[in-house]
């Protein structure tokens, strides 16, 4: 793992350099129509191992190939979940010398002969991972959010021409993208059925989250390790590590047209033991986008709250219901549109719709097959920033522009990079109108 230390001049030169790259062979399509596609799997937790799961039935000839995770029992884990699945135990072809652990473990899977490659290691090692698939020619399933800085961002924007030179496919893990019943929601929004967009709301308001407790033998970095979302460098804050599926669909809803700036208020109420490192347990943010539209975005983790995961795009003609779930019974109205336009996407046809976990993998390996890559690099960066300027102006208590948030140097990369007996110090818990922009 090379530390993310991407700034914006770095940033310019690596997309001047695009052109170099493309001399470097890339995947043949006459051979994926022929070959087996050989997987690799970076990342062996809970998100890594249904990637794996859904990349193992998205098509009839692929193979697991190389895992590799920092640790030996996320290893073991996933195998043994794998294997007991009697539809993919014929698909595992992972001997012991294919099964890397340690930080170096992703240059391992990469270097091990895979022609496809599943990041779903912890959000901060994304952009170095990414980077290293696609410079060594390989498609990518890259799980969201893509980085957790702004030099992050930058370096995985830089990426999206290169994969586009060498003809890969880069599939997001924005997995809402994928989802058919969220497509034509979004794409009636699109076709003009609300009339022009004026407010946007997003809820996204859970319990409490899962923590490890120190087992004894943990290194600082061990333990940070094992409870990654509570850590900045790690995971951003929970407003990008979970927050940023929300935001995503707002995005996508705004086209892709990222916000002018943005301001907000967040804390940390409940959440205040060490243990829990230092990230914040709520955060509100209004996003300004061009033409006076806003978004509003509330987000919370805590227990015996009102559970709430709600998405609405209001309109000059009509509202639309991208999403409507909470935790206490209550039915909200699912894919639908209300107004002069009123729609609504039939219960059974919900039902029926491919599972968009499995979607996103089943797009992917049809694209590398068909020799049409996806390139989803161009937008999912700009989610991910999104969110990043949520936790920014939540943190500092400041408005911030999107050029701003974009042009920050602050870097999350450990200095000196990564180590077993070195762990990053933990930082205080930010403090609105103390804590300031990088």
């Amino acid at each position: 793992m090379q530390p993310n230390s991407t700034n914006r001049r770095t940033f310019l030169k690596a997309t001047a350099a695009t052109a170099a790259l493309a001399h470097v062979p890339t995947f043949v399509h006459a051979q994926a129509n022929n070959a087996t596609l050989k997987i690799g799997l970076i990342g062996c937790g809970g998100r890594g191992t249904g990637a794996a799961q859904q990349a193992l039935l998205a098509d009839r000839d692929v193979k697991l190939w190389a895992v590799g995770d920092a640790f030996q029992d996320r290893v073991t884990g996933c195998l043994t979940q794998l294997r007991a699945r009697p539809n993919l135990a014929n698909k595992l072809d992972v001997p012991r010398e294919r099964q890397f652990v340690g930080f170096d473990a992703v240059t391992q899977v990469i270097n091990s002969g895979v022609d496809v490659v599943l990041l779903c290691t912890p959000p901060h090692f994304r952009p170095a991972h990414l980077e290293a698939a696609i410079r060594a020619g390989k498609h990518v399933f890259c799980e969201k959010p893509m980085a957790v800085d702004a030099p992050g961002v930058r370096r995985v924007a830089a990426l999206a021409e290169v994969a586009r030179q060498r003809r890969l496919s880069v599939v997001a893990g924005f997995c809402w993208r994928y989802y058919e019943p969220m497509r034509e929601t979004m794409r009636r929004v699109h076709d003009g059925a609300i009339g022009d967009i004026q407010t946007l709301h997003t809820n996204y308001l859970t319990g409490a989250l899962w923590h490890r407790a120190r087992e004894q033998g943990w290194s600082d970095m061990e333990w940070q390790m094992r409870n990654w979302p509570y850590f900045t460098w790690l995971s951003g804050d929970y407003n990008v590590e979970q927050h940023c599926h929300s935001l995503d669909k707002m995005m996508w809803a705004m086209r892709n047209v990222p916000p002018l700036r943005a301001y907000g208020v967040g804390g940390r109420q409940t959440r205040t033991g060490a243990e829990f490192g230092h990230i914040f347990d709520h955060m509100a943010v209004v996003y300004e986008f061009p033409n006076n539209v806003r978004c509003f975005a509330f987000c919370r983790q805590q227990a015996g709250t009102h559970g709430e995961t709600t998405d609405q795009i209001i309109g000059t003609r009509g509202r639309a219901n991208l999403l409507g779930l909470n935790q206490q019974g209550r039915n909200y109205p699912e894919y639908s549109i209300s107004g002069e336009n009123a729609w609504s996407l039939p219960r059974p046809q919900i039902r029926a719709a491919t599972d968009m976990y499995q979607s996103e993998h089943n797009e992917l390996f049809a694209s590398i097959r068909s020799g049409t890559p996806i390139n989803d690099i161009d937008w999912m960066h700009k989610s991910t920033l999104l969110a990043i300027l949520g936790r920014m102006v939540c943190y500092t208590g400041q408005m911030i522009t999107w050029e701003q948030a974009l042009n920050s140097t602050e870097s999350l990369t450990p200095d000196g990079g990564y180590r077993w007996d070195r762990a990053p110090a933990i930082p205080e818990v930010a403090r609105p109108g103390v804590t300031r922009l990088v």
